[in-house]
């Protein structure tokens, strides 16, 4: 690398004796005589010295004057005699109101240079030009004024014209400009030189070039003024305040003839009645021809002097600071697209790109009845506007607003406070500009308000050009009242939230009733407040995803515009209700998992011994006859299967993450969550892409999410399950051929029978014995299997009295070694004795309430009412004899995760949609998705096993 590197060095690092060098890109040294020249990439003879001869760079030959000729004429190859003294260049110079003659007019050198005075007599009214070489008439007011081309006393110069100190002049300007944001106020080079002299021009003569460059310094100036100030804006209103007889322009009440429109007027409330009063006379459609989905903006442009530049089409990116491609600039305008750019750009490029301020009055471009291309003006709102404490250009009270006209995207030129050729001390930047489209409220044609400009400057102290930098954004919002959308939201929520809490009211006088207890405690409030968290999650998901698929169907389809989608800050109230529907949500599920982790569960076995067996008996050396043991292995495989199907779910979670995400991002629904009017699944490469809505993201994944899960469901209920694998019907055919029931209860006196007592009389069989009784069975030479003679019903709810719910709490002290004398012992074989001999007395005390052998213990069985199971309630109480529901549906996958489907489906949609709208990534959504399902499946199944073996004495080694 050191072989090919060079120092660096500029042209101001050369100083007077060296030039730059372009060719070596170095400084290098000037000749004797020489300096280096005002460029810097060459030499020249020092003053007193004449060229000899030039090959540019330092190839240059210089020789000195001779004593009585010391000056050397403008070009530098010859030495002259000088008559009224030398620049400090060495070269002639004549006074004012002359101009400087070297040669005769046939081009031949004089031995001496003459100075020859302009005539500004009547018959010429010549001056010298501002290079004093040649002499040219001099400025109409001088003439005007003096009959001369002077401007002597009493007589006032003000900008190089003349004004008469007997006409009424303007007040006298205050040529300073104000940069709120810096807190610094700078006397402008530009307002010192044209200020006065533009007002006072304007005032006389009307001057139509001098009344536009007022104009474009009360802009510069920020539109702002005070009653005491006679700064630039101070000067305009004076001047179009005492101008009213000349009339106005186009009928407009604020924009006076000869005079540019600035304001709209400061009476409270106009702003309002400009931006609502009135519509936009074209309908705008989503579908059509150019002019009805493109806004038609054209501005007028003007320059820092006054001077008209031409017509601009905004279409080419005019107002974008940025740089796009065209395609992409141009996407700006189309009706319905909501428009953001934004980047950063460096003060050197500003300074380079906008050496001169260009000023825009804007308008819309529309056709009338007749053909004639009209233009409608569009206000401006001016934050950095600071006219009066009546006026404030913040917030949405458009009563306290002032709408101005003119703008500008860069200020380079007022900021400078000495030479107009320097840098500024100060630029001013719009850093932030946004146009407005605002829909008028119950239209079906696309009627839009007047567009509205808003616009936000930067000021920027200037220090190192290089390294600066200002963040600039353009942006185009399309808006509508959402007041009404709002109130329908609420009167849902309302209404829905009503209903929630009286169907919460009755879960809980249900769940008293399940629980056996009519007391109103502490408990029961928190149990109310539990089902209310998740009956309002369902009120609040329910909202917010029709509110989702309203705005995803009625905007993406509309032709004609009839609704605009809410602005990102109009939205907050909507994610708000989807963040308060997932973390209601989140409360009911972890409920909902920990109401089934603690389930009470027991397996009766049926099955009976077979003949006896001879066995020792321990301690006392005799062998004695005893029934011949029942294997365990059923009850054991019963175990496995229950703990198998404790998060079955009726979908496919996987498939199911997968395929939202293939909508999504493969086929690309996504790109329907783009806020423009476009349905189209695809985007092309080159094309602008719009930002997300919110409202759509959740409307597009919550609907894609509902319906492929229905579609799942119906594929796993009409075919999955018919015909390959219904897991928790094969459950209860696999408990009746292994003659075990499962007895569960989700409450103190509320839960659910499988009955699994064996038609055949016993289970623990060989293949062939197994084989002929699933023959018997399917030829009916058997009974059926229900716990009723002649029925076939198998699964139930059952309300239990409480003094069965007694009963059977102790025992199962004695099972979970929770209390008693198996406490106590330190013998694992005493514990283990102790046990078995509690699980032997719960079957023996199950089995015979089951064959009703408890007469003070006794139930029936019955039919539900068909309002009981609506309302999921039992509206008998189970007081003297406990009562068996038939259940014609698998209920008791109320406990499993297959029973809780609609749960699960809505939780993993919020904690989708909350992961995506904070991160606006549906493939994280996917991912994260994925994981809290397998994180909370984990969980259900590890602490479900564990429950499961403290239950039911089943060893948890066993459970696979």
């Amino acid at each position: 690398a050191r072989g090919f590197s060079l120092p660096l060095q500029r042209p101001a690092d050369c100083g007077d004796a060296r030039y730059f060098d372009i060719s070596r890109l170095a400084c290098g040294p000037c000749g004797a005589h020489q300096r280096q020249s005002a460029g810097g990439s060459s030499c020249e003879c020092q003053p007193g010295y004449r060229m000899v001869s030039s090959k540019s760079g330092s190839s240059i030959n210089c020789e000195k004057c001779p004593e009585n000729m010391t000056g050397v004429t403008q070009d530098g190859w010859n030495c002259i005699t000088c008559p009224k003294g030398l620049t400090s260049e060495g070269k002639c110079k004549c006074l004012n109101n002359e101009i400087l003659v070297e040669r005769s007019i046939d081009g031949v050198l004089l031995d001496e240079a003459l100075c020859i005075r302009c005539n500004g007599s009547e018959q010429s009214f010549s001056a010298s030009d501002a290079s004093g070489n040649r002499c040219v008439r001099c400025e109409q007011t001088f003439i005007n004024v003096s009959k001369s081309c002077e401007c002597g006393s009493p007589n006032i110069l003000a900008g190089g014209l003349c004004f008469s100190a007997s006409e009424s002049l303007p007040p006298k300007g205050v040529a300073t400009v104000r940069f709120g944001q810096l807190g610094i106020t700078l006397t402008s080079a530009w307002f010192l030189k044209n200020l006065q002299s533009s007002a006072s021009a304007c005032w006389l003569y009307s001057n139509l070039t001098a009344c536009q460059a007022l104009g474009n310094m009360c802009v510069m100036n920020m539109n702002s003024l005070s009653s005491s100030s006679t700064d630039a804006c101070g000067l305009f209103q004076y001047i179009y305040v005492n101008t009213a007889r000349l009339g106005t322009a186009h009928s407009i009440a604020f924009w006076r003839h000869n005079l540019p429109w600035l304001y709209y007027g400061d009476q409270p409330g106009l702003a309002s009645q400009v931006l609502e009063a009135n519509h936009f006379p074209t309908i705008f459609s989503f579908k059509g021809t150019d002019k009805d989905v493109k806004l038609q903006f054209i501005a007028a442009s003007f320059d820092a002097a006054g001077n008209f530049l031409k017509w601009q089409n905004l279409e080419g990116g005019l107002l974008q600071l940025c740089p796009d491609t065209q395609t992409k600039l141009n996407a700006a305008y189309a009706f319905g697209t909501t428009y953001q750019q934004s980047c950063k750009i460096s003060v050197s490029k500003i300074l380079l790109d906008f050496a001169n301020p260009i000023f825009y009055d804007l308008f819309l471009e529309y056709n009338g009845d007749n053909g004639q291309q009209y233009l409608w003006a569009v206000p401006v709102l001016n934050l950095n506007l600071q006219y009066s404490e009546m006026f404030v250009n913040q917030g949405s009270n458009m009563n306290n607003w002032l709408l101005t006209r003119r703008f500008f995207l860069v200020d380079t030129l007022s900021g400078k406070e000495n030479d107009l050729g320097k840098l500024p001390r100060v630029i001013r930047i719009a850093s932030k500009i946004t146009i407005s489209i605002r829909l008028v409220s119950h239209t079906q044609r696309g009627i839009i308000y007047p567009p509205l400009l808003t616009i936000a400057y930067k000021d920027v102290l200037v220090q190192n050009p290089e390294t600066q930098s200002v963040m600039v954004s353009f942006s185009v919002n399309y808006e509508m009242n959402q007041s009404d959308a709002q109130i329908q939201t609420d009167i849902a929520l309302g209404v829905l939230g009503g209903l929630a809490v009286l169907w919460s009211l009755l879960k809980t006088a249900g769940w008293k009733r399940r629980t056996g207890s009519s007391i109103i405690d502490l408990q029961t409030i928190l149990k109310f407040l539990l089902f209310y968290a998740g009956d309002l999650a369902n009120v609040f998901f329910i909202v917010t995803v029709g509110t989702g698929i309203y705005w995803l169907v009625f905007f993406k389809a509309q032709q004609f515009v009839s609704v605009l989608l809410p602005l990102p800050s109009q939205e907050e109230a909507f994610v708000t209700y989807i963040a308060c529907a997932f973390s209601l949500k989140a409360l009911q599920f972890l409920q909902l998992l920990v109401s089934q982790l603690t389930i009470d569960i027991f397996f009766i076995d049926w099955e009976r011994p077979k003949g006896k067996v001879l066995k020792a008996v321990e301690g006392e050396g005799v062998i004695k006859s005893a029934a011949a043991p029942v294997s365990i292995w059923r009850t054991y495989f019963i175990a496995n299967e229950w703990n198998e199907i404790q998060t079955v779910r009726k979908i496919n979670p996987l498939f199911q993450v997968l395929a939202v995400l293939f909508f999504l991002e493969v086929v690309g629904f996504s790109n329907l969550a783009l806020m423009d009017s476009s349905s189209s699944l695809s985007r092309s490469s080159e094309s602008y892409i719009a930002p997300w809505s919110r409202i759509l993201r959740f409307g597009v994944s919550a609907s894609l999410w509902l319906a492929i899960a229905f579609l799942q469901m119906i594929f796993f209920s009409v075919f999955y399950e018919r015909f390959v694998e219904d897991k928790i019907s094969q459950f209860v055919d696999l408990c009746c051929m292994s003659n075990i029931s499962v007895f569960l209860l989700s409450h103190s006196c509320f839960g659910y029978y499988i009955h699994g007592r064996s038609v055949h009389g016993h289970a623990d069989t060989n293949m062939e014995e197994m084989n002929m009784n699933l023959k018997r069975e399917a030829e009916n030479l058997c009974s059926q299997r229900g716990l009723l003679p002649n029925t076939d019903c198998q699964t139930f709810q059952i309300s239990i009295s409480r003094k069965m719910r007694l009963h059977y709490d102790r025992i199962h002290e004695t099972l979970t070694r929770k209390r008693g004398p198996a406490r106590l012992l330190d013998s694992s074989a005493n514990i283990f004795e102790q046990s078995t001999r509690a699980y032997n007395t719960m079957n023996k005390f199950l089995s015979s309430f089951i064959d009703h052998v408890h007469k003070e213990m006794d139930y029936i069985v019955k039919d539900k009412l068909l309002l009981e199971r609506i309302l999921g309630m039992e509206f008998m109480e189970p007081i003297e004899k406990s009562i068996f529901y038939n259940d014609e549906g698998h209920s008791f996958s109320d406990v499993l995760y297959y029973g809780n489907e609609a749960t699960l489906l809505v939780f993993d949609i919020l904690f989708f949609s909350i992961v995506d709208l904070g991160s606006q990534s549906f493939v994280l959504a996917a991912i994260l998705t994925y994981l809290q399902q397998e994180i909370f499946r984990f969980i259900r199944n590890t602490l479900g096993r564990k429950n499961l073996a403290s239950k039911t004495l089943v060893d948890e080694r066993f459970l696979i």
